[in-house]
């Protein structure tokens, strides 16, 4: 064995015990799925309603507390989110981070959306589907010229530089987005595989603001996503949910979302 193999190998074990430990760590059991018609929406709490056209992008900004349900109404796939401290735009999403601080890519209702600063920017209260990705990304020119053999389509890249533009903010203000009503998996050959028929009309994902925040969203069709390039609207709503109780789930599911808070929180105290 080179020395090269050695080190691979030695890595390889490192990771597999941290993993090891990280599953140990984390909650045995979350809740499962919202049903659809579970959660309903207080109408005279709604701030803001409104209807995102496919292949269309949308901004808003949410204050620590509120409540953020999209709502997939006609199984369009996919969705890419991106945001930023609203109080201090040098703070962002951070994919990554969110994986590794959670030891998990899969982010059903019960976790939490982390910054590059390792703060708790979003809880998932609510998910229909539990069908999420945060590791290949949105769509981009390229991925849309090789998919459907135009380049020109709209896309997720475009859609949240644009997004971006709207707070004065650029390229360099973005990172890897999450993309929700995507669900991507990963087969017994290491290949992303998109499973059909995991997502439905109807469908919705509910994220409560844990700090003042600017939101982007682009209603464009997941890279993996099979079929014809044919994105369809889906709807933004803002409204004011209850504050969360002592024993609020996503803030004591996981010690890695307690650590989160206790750095979040101290910005508002």
């Amino acid at each position: 064995m080179t020395d090269k193999a050695r080190q691979i190998e030695a890595l390889r074990r490192r990771y597999l015990e941290l993993k090891a430990a990280g599953d140990q760590a984390a909650p045995k059991a979350l809740p499962g799925a919202t049903a659809l018609d579970e959660a309903p929406l207080t109408t005279n709490l709604i701030r803001h309603r409104e209807t995102v056209p496919g292949g269309w992008y949308w901004t808003a900004r949410l204050k620590r507390g509120e409540r953020l349900r999209i709502i997939n109404t006609n199984a369009t796939p996919g969705v890419a989110f991106f945001m930023w401290n609203a109080d201090d735009t040098s703070e962002r999403y951070n994919s990554a981070d969110t994986m590794k601080l959670q030891w998990t890519a899969a982010l059903p209702k019960g976790r939490v959306l982390f910054s590059d600063m390792g703060r708790v920017m979003t809880s998932i209260v609510e998910d229909t589907s539990g069908a999420h990705d945060t590791v290949v990304g949105g769509s981009t020119p390229a991925s849309n010229a090789a998919k459907y053999g135009d380049g020109a389509l709209r896309n997720s890249q475009e859609n949240l530089r644009l997004a971006a533009s709207k707070f004065g903010l650029g390229k360099r203000d973005l990172a890897p987005a999450i993309s929700f009503f995507s669900p991507v998996s990963v087969d017994a050959d290491g290949k992303f595989t998109w499973r059909e028929g995991v997502t439905k009309p109807g469908d919705f994902v509910e994220l409560r603001a844990e700090m003042n925040l600017l939101i982007a969203l682009s209603n464009c069709p997941h890279p993996f996503s099979p079929g014809a390039y044919a994105p369809s609207d889906i709807e933004a709503v803002i409204w004011q949910g209850a504050p969360p109780l002592a024993d609020d789930l996503c803030r004591t599911a996981t010690a890695e979302a307690v650590r989160g808070f206790e750095n979040t929180d101290p910005l508002f105290a």
